[in-house]
């Protein structure tokens, strides 16, 4: 199983908005003999490519074992089910490492694979919890109709972004910054303000790992203000523009414009999501400013923190994010951390909700 999500890793800016899934074969020795991961959209999952695999191989998959990361899919989307297929194959055995959460899914491959004589075991607590976490955004958009929110900063030890003039780059070193690309290369999306359009003129996309999806780059303008220049509109990938019912402007006709309800003159957040989960986003990646930060922050909307904090000591500047005073210490929100890894001569934190 360790091996299987080892290949679902090699998903990762591949397969969105399908879940990343890797999958093992192993005849009766318990030998491999074929193995896989899933592809593009529309392209072959995870047991169709171990199966081709083994195949290949001169391996006869007869009364083998499949050991796969989430439950095979029992419904026909853009691919036939993968259930069927192991059945037709002769596989034995399946060892499944999480559920699927889809609706169309959601325990309908492992009774599809019961009936037809497979037994099915799932795998331990561990290799479970690491399943989740490689599809944290697919799960949330399957259970809640939202993407998984994780929220980006670069910081100096003292917390501050930039300095009061702006200027930010770089706080961070260059291994860094490669570090924070691999976690924009999982996102569906990468969503930002037009502050920090207008700013800090930012392209957004992925450049310091290879990907094969470049993220959806979405950049919340209430009004419209965004010049038709802007990095962040040119390729590689598409950017669209979020605003609240803002007169139209022709120079910008050739950029996707969505129009979402407004609060306090400002895009409903909550909206947002929902928007792009129906687009098939399952994780959102925000690299925004103090002011978009701080309004996800105090609607809850964020699921993790992701910070890298240089050993600089800026002084005064900008901070992460604009959050009312507390009138007190016990008013604070709760965060656990998570992650806390040496990445160049800057650290790493990860922080979820307690």
């Amino acid at each position: 199983m360790r091996r299987a999500l080892r290949l679902a890793d090699r998903a990762i800016g591949l397969s969105d908005p399908n879940p990343r899934v890797g999958c093992c074969l192993l005849d009766s020795a318990g030998q491999l003999i074929g193995e896989g991961f899933t592809q593009q959209a529309g392209g072959p999952h995870a047991e169709i490519m171990a199966l081709r695999d083994a195949r290949a191989r001169g391996a006869s998959t007869q009364g083998c074992t499949a050991v796969v990361t989430l439950e095979p899919c029992s419904h026909h989307g853009r691919t036939p089910p993968c259930a069927d297929a192991l059945v037709e194959a002769g596989v034995a055995r399946v060892v499944i490492a999480l559920p699927d959460p889809n609706p169309a899914v959601n325990g309908a491959g492992i009774a599809r694979l019961r009936a037809a004589g497979v037994v099915v075991a799932l795998a331990p607590a561990d290799l479970a919890a690491a399943a989740h976490e490689l599809n944290i955004g697919f799960i949330s958009r399957m259970q809640r109709g939202r993407p998984f929110v994780r929220l980006k900063a670069a910081a100096s030890a003292d917390g501050v972004t930039a300095l009061p003039n702006g200027q930010s780059q770089w706080i961070t070193g260059p291994q860094a910054r490669a570090d924070g690309h691999a976690f924009r290369r999982r996102a569906g999306a990468i969503l930002t303000g037009i502050g920090t359009v207008l700013a800090d003129d930012p392209r957004l996309d992925v450049r310091d790992v290879e990907t094969f999806l470049q993220p959806l780059r979405v950049i919340v303008d209430s009004q419209l203000r965004i010049a038709p220049q802007a990095r962040v509109l040119a390729a590689p990938g598409t950017a669209c523009l979020v605003h609240a019912g803002a007169p139209t402007r022709a120079e910008l006709a050739s950029i996707e414009q969505i129009a979402l309800p407004a609060s306090d003159g400002r895009v409903d957040l909550h909206a947002l999501l929902a928007r792009l989960a129906e687009r098939g986003v399952n994780e959102l990646h925000v690299e925004a400013g103090a002011t978009l930060n701080g309004a996800l922050l105090a609607a809850g909307l964020v699921d993790e923190i992701l910070l890298y904090q240089a050993p600089l000591l800026l002084g005064q500047g900008l901070p992460i994010a604009s959050l009312p005073a507390l009138p007190d210490l016990a008013h604070a929100a709760r965060w656990r951390r998570i992650d806390a890894t040496p990445v160049g001569e800057d650290l790493r934190l990860r922080f979820r909700p307690a």
